[in-house]
């Protein structure tokens, strides 16, 4: 066994040990196994099977944890993405009105085209072509987004009449427990303790069972079928239904993540060579392959995460501790009652409100609004669209006018100011479409 876990992952190489990664990979799983209790709300939302969800979620995670391990040595997990889930749920079903069959299909074929990227060994490049100004954008677009749902679920921002928005009522019970759950992550994260926002989910759920808030439903059981989503998924009605714009995004924002985490965690830790990744190309690799797994399981894109990096703090160096992840993602199958009790609504005034998660939502909206940092700010031309983006995305509760107000703005000013060679020709393709896309709707 250990000749077999040497050759696998060369973890003297790496002057680490089988309980090192062991440790590491428990971190990791601890900062993010809060998407097991936040993914099936999220998605419960347009109609998915909660319990069905939570496994696909589970087993989609161990799969493509496991695939990074083997095919990168990198030690980074991944589960469906925050931020991506809303765009599934809120953007594309809610609000497009399409349904989750056709949205995973469409969620399918953008995995489908990263997968043939990766192994064509291009996929990475296409991140070249977008402007860092809007990269950094969009994940602040999305955090903001994400960070008013949370504060929609928690019951702090309700629809008001006239301005559209307004404060709800802060002395209610879900209120005050959003509040709490808040309080306790923030100040456990201030604390840098590991699995803080799934610590903060489990203390808030626990406070509300006097409360009313939440009822208890137990903890353990087997887990449920996955039958009501596992390849559901309507390919057919995606293409029929001409979903080119949301594929587009779908793909984007997963290369996107992708890419921004290597970078987040591998530079750090060291793992680049003269400035490159050298197993680079099999992380995404294993990144495509996971959301391919997702939409046929039934749960949203799959990527890779930047709490990857709390492992790593802890002594994960290889993909062995990828594997101890994914195993504790197979155990955490047995959790559907607690899945569905802190991911259960609690109705208030004629609103469904999730108290529980809201405040970890809060935070990932918190942690994503940190890319505004390196964004120009002093050029103009820069500045000015990836203001667009940022605003517009959480105002108009959609990714995709987000990126369009910022890819258009930032191809018309930089045509005005005389610097339209520095721009990649796909810049300008992808703006060109998107105009298109409004003047046809």
């Amino acid at each position: 066994m250990k000749n077999w876990l040497e050759r696998v992952f060369h973890l003297s190489d790496f002057s680490t040990t089988p309980r090192q990664e062991f440790i590491g990979g428990l971190t990791t799983f601890m900062t993010m196994s809060y998407i097991i209790f936040v993914q099936p709300a999220v998605l419960g939302q347009i109609g998915m099977n909660k319990g069905a969800v939570m496994v696909a979620t589970c087993v989609a995670s161990a799969i493509a944890t496991l695939l990074t391990g083997l095919l990168s040595n990198y030690p980074i997990a991944q589960a469906p993405g925050m931020g991506h889930n809303v765009f599934f749920a809120v953007t594309v079903c809610g609000l497009m009105g399409y349904s989750w069959q056709v949205a995973l299909g469409a969620n399918f074929i953008s995995g489908s085209i990263f997968t043939i990227l990766a192994l064509l060994g291009v996929a990475g490049r296409f991140i070249d072509i977008i402007p860092d100004s809007l990269k950094n954008a969009i994940a602040a677009g999305i955090g903001l987004m994400i960070a008013l749902i949370g504060l929609e679920y928690a019951g702090v921002i309700v629809a008001t009449p006239g301005v559209l928005v307004g404060l709800g009522d802060l002395g209610s019970r879900p209120v005050l427990l959003s509040f709490l759950g808040l309080l306790l992550v923030a100040v456990m994260m201030a604390y840098e303790i590991p699995g803080a926002i799934l610590w903060g989910i489990l203390i808030t759920a626990v406070v509300g069972l006097p409360l009313g808030v939440v009822k208890y439903q137990g903890i353990f059981s087997a887990p449920p079928s996955i039958s009501p989503t596992l390849f559901r998924l309507d390919i057919m009605g995606a293409i029929k239904s001409g979903l080119i714009p949301v594929i587009f995004v779908f793909f984007f924002l997963d290369v996107f993540d992708t890419v921004g985490t290597l970078v987040g965690v591998c530079g750090p830790a060291g793992y680049f060579k003269n400035g490159r990744l050298p197993k680079g190309n099999q992380a995404m690799l294993a990144d495509a392959l996971g959301t391919v797994v997702g939409t046929l399981l039934g749960t949203s894109t799959v990527t890779s995460y930047i709490e990857s990096a709390t492992g790593i703090a802890q002594g994960a160096r290889t993909g062995l501790a990828d594997v101890f992840t994914s195993i504790f993602f197979i155990g955490a199958l047995f959790l559907s009652p607690l899945a569905e009790m802190i991911g259960g609504g609690y109705t208030y005034k004629n609103q469904v409100l999730h108290p529980v998660i809201a405040p970890a939502l809060i935070i990932v909206g918190f942690l994503m609004m940190k890319s505004v940092v390196r964004i120009k700010w002093d050029e103009v031309s820069e500045a000015i669209p990836a203001f667009l983006t940022i605003v517009v995305m959480p105002l108009a509760v959609s990714i995709t006018d987000g990126m369009a107000f910022g890819f258009i703005s930032y191809s018309v000013i930089k045509l005005a100011r005389g610097e339209g060679r520095k721009v990649h020709w796909l810049v300008y393709l992808i703006s060109v479409l998107l105009v298109f896309r409004y003047i046809l709707r």
